[in-house]
């Protein structure tokens, strides 16, 4: 049997550490079909064989069909519901005190919806607005428009370590797909131009805290005062302010999902065209639609989201997103100390023969030779003996009547 020694109160000490981990997120997982799920989950009857979109979109760190894939963030957008994008669009409020929108708007209340749902789990109230910079009380500054990021307990841990984040997407849309100017159909086409750095910088020296718990301003890293976003570090969310992250008043054109029957040239049932239609064989629902309010308010939220996840972040290998976690670790040491005269037997039916002489000292040597032992494990038990946990040291240590020995355990949590 096991030889027993009770551990001190002085014996046991606790401490407390910190482990980073620097996460890359390159730019290929972002755009790639393969790699970001939809779910969905949103249907709308009406004209034509109506609109199903997702709600959020799941980026993976590979193939999300693969069983080894793992989710990195979700990522959706939002209306602040007393925004110029909301109040401008809405044709007024019903009696149950619903928005009410015309049929060429997409989501509106979704939207609403979620930016609400963000606003009560970050800052307490789901009335309340984002601005950039944070706790600004200028009007210039809400967020109107937001794109949200929400990265996966797996890659923040415990939080997003302050300083360290940064994402690379493009400013400005892009000009290809044969056309001259930024207009040509540039919906759905990778943007090539105005790549920017949007980081946490001087995070560390102004620190904040709010419902959600601590609080960043994203600036622009080329000039600090442009201030486009916000972590929040404990709750590992990104909120972007589409009106600054990206040129908002540029003109946009392609196809989204709308209320329409039947087919025209490249545009399919179901489908309708927004912004300058040159290179489009149907009317536009709106020839001069831009970036903000427009596409915000027409385009359902998948359409939204695959905008700036696949066009805005390019489709290399390049890092896109980058930053550290923070992983407490809290520790608790135990000092199990043996002094010179115990623990130099063993419990091992082997130690002893059968005339119970021991066999590690040699017959005739009894009064020369002393007894020793080798540890090899600590068994930690509770007061009632029952074994809790069990510590293997890396080799075999001797312990003799000549000198004291002391192992130390330390336990993480």
């Amino acid at each position: 049997m096991a030889t027993f020694k009770e551990i001190s109160a002085a014996d046991v000490k606790t401490s407390r550490s910190v482990l980073n981990q620097l996460v890359d997120v390159i730019q290929e997982d972002i755009s790639g079909s393969a790699t970001r799920k939809k779910y969905q989950l949103f249907v709308t009857g009406g004209v034509g064989p109506g609109v199903t979109s997702s709600l959020y979109h799941t980026v993976y760190d590979q193939d999300f069909s693969l069983q080894t894939a793992n989710s990195i963030f979700d990522t959706t957008a939002g209306l602040y519901a007393e925004g110029t994008t909301v109040v401008s669009s809405s044709t007024g409020v019903d009696t149950a005190g619903k928005y009410l929108f015309p049929s060429q708007s997409m989501m509106m209340r979704e939207k609403i919806d979620i930016y609400q749902q963000y606003a009560a789990s970050l800052l307490g109230d789901a009335s309340a607005n984002f601005t950039t910079p944070f706790g600004s009380a200028t009007a210039a500054d809400v967020v109107d428009s937001a794109l949200f990021i929400s990265f996966k307990r797996l890659f923040t841990r415990d939080k997003i370590k302050r300083e360290t984040f940064a994402m690379r997407m493009h400013y400005s849309s892009s000009l290809a797909n044969g056309g001259s100017t930024i207009a040509d159909r540039n919906l759905n086409v990778t943007s090539e131009l105005d790549e920017r750095i949007y980081t946490d910088f001087g995070a560390a020296t102004n620190r904040r805290r709010t419902f959600g718990g601590e609080v960043g301003d994203l600036v622009n890293s080329s000039d600090t005062t442009d201030k486009v976003g916000l972590v929040f570090y404990d709750a590992g969310t990104i909120v972007l302010n589409i009106d600054r992250i990206i040129s908002s008043s540029q003109p946009v054109s392609g196809v989204i999902a709308g209320m329409r029957t039947g087919t025209s040239g490249d545009v399919a049932t179901g489908q309708v065209v927004i912004g300058g239609n040159s290179f489009l064989s149907v009317g536009s629902i709106n020839p001069n639609a831009t970036f903000t309010p427009d596409l915000m308010v027409s385009a359902s939220i998948d359409d939204i989201v695959d905008h700036f996840m696949s066009c805005r972040f390019s489709s290399g290998s390049l890092t896109a997103q980058t930053f550290q976690n923070n992983t407490n670790i809290n520790s608790t040491l135990l000092f199990c100390r043996a002094t010179a005269d115990e623990f130099n037997y063993s419990s091992n039916p082997t130690y002893t023969d059968t005339s119970n002489r021991i066999v590690v000292i040699d017959e005739g040597q009894e009064d020369v030779q002393r007894a020793f032992s080798f540890i090899t494990t600590v068994g930690l038990y509770d007061a009632n003996d029952n074994l809790l946990a069990v510590a293997k040291l890396s080799r075999p240590i001797e312990k003799n009547d000549e000198k004291d020995l002391t192992v130390r355990i330390r336990l993480d949590f």
